[in-house]
């Protein structure tokens, strides 16, 4: 009886979710269909917006659950490391909201900020495409997949699985590619912020308040409130909003000029603050100030796709560009295949993330069941910003782009020069209206602000000042950069914490002790080195004639990239052992794509005739000119010769050397791969043993019916036991 009552609202509960996801499916298509058919004519950027939402949607949706449940068979009933291991300091089981916000802002740094920016030099359509369809099938995947191998495993790194899966030779140098390249990644992410804080005293006051709130929130849920998330998040959200109009206040002050820092000493703080960010407990500054940003990031996302909506901008930087096809681009040099697949890294496939979801992530989940919703949920989140990124880039002027993101050498460094240089190139724009600019956002300059976020900035206050008018442009310009700052800040202490247990995971080998990721001196000793590292690339990136981004991003989109081949090699290598071979297609795919294009890019990096693309043709070049002793712009000294040469020679043999290392893991999973179909009673699995879970938590975002009456339950077994 009860089966027939209820057989009339089950079936209108499943028609409506067939109208609906209907809906959302025809609004992607309409959306792709509008952005790959314009010829000529205008395109809102509403249609991008549109057409992300709706994919996104649908592989969540459908993708991830199937992966979650049907492929990886996600267990509820089974402890995680968090909960086995909970010692309060690296392992400690985190509300799924927390951790959603931790994860969230920890993998989304600069990349999905400054790769769209950057790629925007090509033209908005091949971006737009890798950026969706790169995180459903490929980025997503990765972060999911390799959250719940490393879960299984008590929270074990890449490169470490890679060592207990793949073999002593391609897991050595699996963790030797994965430090190296979580040490460049470090670096360039922390050039971002340089170059957005020097000499804005505005970002840089309301930036540092961000660190005091974090730890106040922090001991709130620790000591003073514990367990009131939503208490603590309006007051963290009311203290941050606070900081940044604080700081329009401190900027036309007497202090304006102790936070007016040249990027030498931001160095110095941002090295320090890796340093202490990486040693503290992760409840005390981690995971709140990541909550708290998250919500600024999130919030600040929306609210930018909600202006879009409103505001309707028109998409002025054209399709695909001429520079697509010649590769002389100014922003970065090469043609569209393979260096737009390696400039946008994070916002479509980022193997830095895959070191986060086996560093800090599966050391804080509770559940299995929740490695869908923060491992996929939170890459396509980034995969949004990456997204909003490319809009707020393709809506400026394509001549203030141009002058914005081409470096001094090129450009030149007053507005009539740039002016000119920019014409030429074929995109108009004039002395008077890069002033205007400036002057709009209250800076002295626009001209070479590399590094994308300036360019997001200018972007995002385009769209929010035609709501809210012209005499807010400055505010929106300076949110925007706290925003930005925010987010990469939040990647470079938690990816700093991952080097630390990398480095601890690999020298632990030799000296047990530091196998203890908990161990005070091991984790003070190896955070030293890890800041010392990343410091160093960038102190060199600061100080390089042809300009830091420039010159590194390339470095850092081809490391990134080659860091995925090894995260989706291992995963595939693991979903083959684990007697999953029939679904090694879902990681083996996107390998194969991710290696074809970052290999590709990495020999024409290396060995390319063309000097603004090879590095050791570009070393040649500076050299016979120090033999002779000239000085080639945009060098402007002998000096800046030696350290063009130099700069030249290690990211030359850094990417030679990091290209070699991965063809090795590739090769030696293969023959892994290919011995256990062949003989399977060989293969070991490095598995923690099962221990039924005591906790009671949700899968996802909002608990079902059935979650609610299971923590009902709990809380009444707890309060009987009580």
């Amino acid at each position: 009886m009860a089966n027939a009552q209820n057989s009339p609202r089950t079936s209108r509960a499943r028609a409506r979710t067939v109208i609906v996801w209907t809906i959302v499916a025809l609004v992607g298509a309409i959306g792709w269909g509008v952005l790959a058919l314009a010829r000529g004519e205008e395109v809102s950027a509403a249609w991008m917006v549109a057409a992300a939402l709706g994919s996104y949607a649908i592989g969540y949706r459908f993708y991830a659950r199937f992966i979650q449940y049907r492929v990886l068979k996600a267990d509820r009933t089974r402890a995680t490391p968090a909960e086995r291991l909970n010692n309060g300091i690296d392992f400690h089981p985190t509300d799924r909201r927390v951790l959603l916000g931790h994860h969230f802002a920890a993998i989304a740094g600069a990349g999905p900020l400054v790769g769209p920016v950057l790629a925007a030099q090509m033209g908005y359509l091949p971006g737009t495409i890798w950026i969706v369809a790169g995180v459903i099938f490929a980025g997503a995947v990765q972060d999911m997949v390799v959250l719940f191998f490393s879960t299984r495993r008590d929270g074990r790194s890449l490169g470490q699985m890679a060592r207990e899966e793949i073999g002593p030779v391609g897991g050595a140098a699996a963790l030797l590619a994965a430090f190296a390249i979580m040490i460049i990644l470090l670096g360039v992410l922390a050039l971002v912020i340089v170059n957005a804080l020097a000499e804005s005293p505005w970002g840089t006051f309301s930036i540092a308040m961000t660190i005091p709130i974090a730890l106040f929130m922090g001991f709130y849920l620790r000591v003073l409130r514990p367990g009131r998330v939503s208490e603590v998040s309006l007051i963290g959200v009311a203290l941050l909003l606070f900081a940044l109009v604080s700081g329009r206040w401190v900027a036309q002050s007497s202090w304006a000029d102790a936070f007016t820092l040249a990027p030498s000493t931001l160095v110095i703080w941002l090295v320090a603050y890796g340093f202490v960010a990486s040693i503290l407990p992760v409840w005390m500054l981690l995971a709140p100030r990541d909550y708290l940003s998250t919500f600024m990031k999130i919030g600040t996302i929306l609210l930018l796709a909600a202006g879009v909506v409103v505001t309707l901008p028109t998409l002025r930087m054209p399709a695909v560009t001429d520079f697509a096809t010649r590769g002389d681009g100014p922003v970065f040099a090469g043609s569209l295949f393979p260096f737009v697949f390696i400039t946008i890294a994070c916002g479509a496939l980022s193997g830095f993330h895959a070191l986060i979801s086996s560093g800090t992530t599966p050391k804080m989940i509770q559940k299995e069941t929740q490695v869908r919703l923060i491992g996929y949920g939170s890459m396509l989140m980034e995969s949004s910003v990456a997204v909003m990124a490319l809009v707020a880039a393709s809506v400026i002027d394509p001549g203030l782009y141009f002058a914005m993101n081409a470096p001094a050498g090129v450009i030149g460094d007053t507005v009539q020069n740039a002016s000119q240089v920019v014409t030429g190139w074929g995109y108009q724009i004039s002395p008077e209206d890069l002033a205007a600019a400036a002057r709009q956002v209250e800076e002295s300059s626009l001209l070479s602000r590399t590094g994308g976020a300036p360019t997001l900035a200018v972007g995002v206050s385009e769209i929010f000042a035609q709501v809210t008018g012209d005499g807010m442009r400055a505010f929106w310009y300076h949110f925007a950069i706290m925003f930005e700052a925010l987010f990469i800040l939040t990647a470079l202490d938690a990816g700093t914490r991952v080097g630390r247990f990398m480095l601890q995971d690999t020298l632990g080998n030799v000296y047990r002790p530091l196998k203890n990721v908990s161990w005070k001196p091991g984790l003070v000793l190896t955070s030293g080195i890890v800041c010392g590292l990343w410091g160093y690339f960038l102190w060199v990136g600061v100080h390089e004639p042809l300009g830091g981004i420039n010159q590194l991003f390339p470095v850092f989109g081809i490391s990134n990239q080659l860091l995925a081949a090894v995260a989706l090699t291992v995963c595939t290598t693991l979903l083959v052992k684990s007697g999953r071979l029939k679904w090694a297609w879902i990681t083996g795919v996107p390998l194969a794509w991710d290696a074809t294009v970052t290999l590709t890019a990495s020999w024409q990096k290396v060995f390319s005739d063309d000097p603004r693309v090879g590095f050791f043709k570009q070393r040649e070049i500076y050299q016979d000119a120090i033999d002779r002793g000239e000085v080639i712009a945009p060098a402007k000294t002998m000096d800046d010769m030696h350290t063009v040469v130099t700069n030249s020679t290690v990211d030359g043999v850094l990417t030679a050397v990091l290209a070699l290392l991965i063809v090795v893991v590739i090769a030696d999973a293969a023959r892994v791969c290919v011995r256990h179909v062949r003989r399977p009673a060989l293969s070991t699995l490095s598995e923690a043993r099962y221990v039924k879970s005591k906790l009671v938590a949700p899968a996802g975002l909002f608990p079902t019916g059935e979650e609610r009456e299971e923590a009902e339950r709990d809380a009444v077994g707890a309060g009987q036991g009580g």
